[in-house]
């Protein structure tokens, strides 16, 4: 992995055994930097990371670096060493509680993420034509939580979270692994209810799935220590805004990773796949859906087409449905989110009876992991379906989707 500069560690000037450690490694070049000169360190030797051990008497500094190393590019991760205050934004937290070993491994995750960011703004260098309408609002806005819990604090925190991510909750370990193979998440919340027994069995099966191992694990089930092959395991305690806060961090980087993958396959894909979804842009829709209709009237076979729609639904649910839509439909499919916040679906060579089996089982997923801003509020998308006739056009079929959509509605 090429990191492009070095690793900045910023102190009050005094010995710091995560410093040793790493310099231990020798896979880092390090260069020491006392808060006074931190800023100018930062311009003038344009770091691959920076890493600080922060006090309350170097809030001031640390606020005043951390929106320094924001604003630069690509991503600079800032890794705070045992957090004493509520961290910035793009303060990534490590505690050495349980071994300061694996430092390195949550260093190197997050530079695998600067690595990202730096192909994706190479890329879009090399193809102007290529826009990500996204890329200036924070990656939270498209991050989902999966929160795991049934204590008394389980409400509180889901509220916590809820307040700033999309959570989808799970009051046992085997819903939480359905959703784990059902959607993208961008980090867990392990709350309380849980023996430590299930907690490291849980924990185990984690590590060893490699889709896993850079996902944020945050656990407040106490007596447990992060003795697991997951960079971004952290162990946390404390009221739920405490918890969501230690977690935020870890969850905007992986939700800002996501987005830059999602973006690399939009630009690989000529800018036919909308950044934001996995789906087809709804111009590149429309040319697939027009050129099908025709090959199919001319040469014959079925085709068919959903539409997935959500009553009074918020923005995030709308794109959390395309994820797991572009997630989990067959290859030989393709879809859109349309301008008005429907979904649509066309099932190639599909009568209109295999249609309606494959609608059920995509909608069926979509109502057990779509989930509203209130808690434990489902939500079922309507379904409408049609399928070609010998007179449709590509026009007249969206028609008489949108009419039974409507006649639906209206009943």
């Amino acid at each position: 992995m090429s990191q492009q500069g070095p690793i900045i560690i910023v102190s009050s000037g005094e010995k710091l055994s995560f410093a040793t450690a790493l310099a231990e490694t020798k896979m880092f070049p390090l260069i020491d930097a006392i808060w006074p000169e931190a800023s100018q360190a930062v311009e003038r030797l344009q770091p691959a990371a920076v890493l600080v051990s922060a006090s309350e008497d170097t809030d001031a500094w640390l606020q005043k670096l951390a929106e320094q190393v924001a604003a630069l590019r690509p991503y600079v991760p800032l890794l705070v060493i045992d957090p004493k205050l509520p961290l910035p934004a793009n303060g990534i937290p490590f505690s050495q509680t349980g071994g300061i070993e694996r430092l390195s491994a949550r260093l190197r995750a997050a530079l695998r993420v600067r690595s990202l960011h730096a192909t994706v703004l190479r890329r879009l260098v090399d193809d102007p034509a290529m826009r990500v309408p996204e890329s200036e609002t924070d990656p939270t806005t498209d991050a989902t939580v999966l929160l795991i819990g049934r204590g008394a604090a389980y409400p509180a925190l889901s509220v916590a979270l809820g307040e700033q991510l999309g959570v989808v909750g799970a009051l046992s370990i085997e819903a939480a692994a359905k959703h784990l193979n059902a959607r993208d998440l961008d980090g867990i919340v392990l709350g309380e209810g849980f023996s430590p027994r299930v907690v490291d069995a849980f924990l185990t099966v984690l590590a060893e799935d490699a889709r896993f191992r850079h996902l944020p694990v945050v656990v407040t089930v106490p007596g447990m220590t992060p003795a697991y092959d997951l960079a971004n395991l952290e162990m946390t305690s404390g009221d739920p805004a405490r918890v969501a806060a230690d977690a935020l961090p870890l969850i905007r980087q992986h939700a800002f990773e996501a987005r830059l993958r999602r973006t690399l396959t939009s630009i690989e894909s000529d800018g036919l796949l909308d950044p934001r979804t996995g789906l087809l842009t709804p111009a590149a829709f429309d040319r697939d859906f027009a050129t099908a209709v025709y090959q199919t009237a001319s040469r014959g076979g079925g085709l068919s087409m959903a539409r997935f729609s959500f009553d009074r639904v918020a923005e995030r649910v709308r794109f959390d449905a395309a994820r797991i839509l572009s997630r989990l439909m067959r290859r030989m499919d393709y879809a859109t989110l349309h301008d008005d916040g429907s979904l649509l679906v066309v099932f190639a060579e599909t009568e209109l009876r295999e249609a309606q089996l494959i609608a059920k089982r995509l909608s069926s997923v979509m109502k057990h992991t779509l989930h509203g801003p209130k808690r434990d509020s489902r939500i079922e998308p309507n379904v409408t379906l049609t399928t070609l006739k010998p007179s449709d056009s590509a026009r007249s079929i969206l028609a008489r989707l949108t009419e039974q959509d409507a006649r639906r509605a209206a009943s």
